[in-house]
């Protein structure tokens, strides 16, 4: 086998198990706990190459709002699906977009970007 030969196979392995770690590994989650006033919560949530935070904190019996700030351009991350409460909002629109969140109960709600390659979640506590 010749170097370059060798070469080439060491870079394809290298690619395979960091496509694999790219995808099925464990990422650290970015958490972060809405801003309470006596009457609301509110949580911010920057767009850009993805969510961040990408995990927003409620409190339970308190309305809340969680406002995407759109930074991004990108297809993908053009919408905002929360699909177990039936919301599909387009974020390019305006600069924020504001979805209420239902917190009447613990429970925690997902979200993804139109194409599903981008995961966030609010949970309620």
């Amino acid at each position: 086998m010749s170097v370059e030969h060798l070469l080439a196979a060491v870079v394809v392995l290298a690619l395979i198990v960091f496509i694999g770690w790219w995808f099925l590994g464990k990422h650290e989650q970015q958490a972060q706990s809405a801003k309470q006033t006596a009457q609301k919560q509110a949580a911010i949530i920057k767009v850009h190459g993805g969510y961040s935070p990408s995990t927003v904190v409620l409190k339970q019996g308190v309305p809340a709002e969680v406002k995407f700030e759109m930074h991004d351009q990108t297809a993908c991350l053009s919408h905002v699906v929360f699909e177990q409460l039936g919301i599909d909002e387009d974020l390019t629109k305006q600069a924020v977009t504001t979805v209420k969140i239902p917190t009447n109960e613990k429970k925690t709600f997902n979200f993804a970007c139109g194409m599903g390659m981008f995961h966030g979640k609010v949970v309620v506590k």
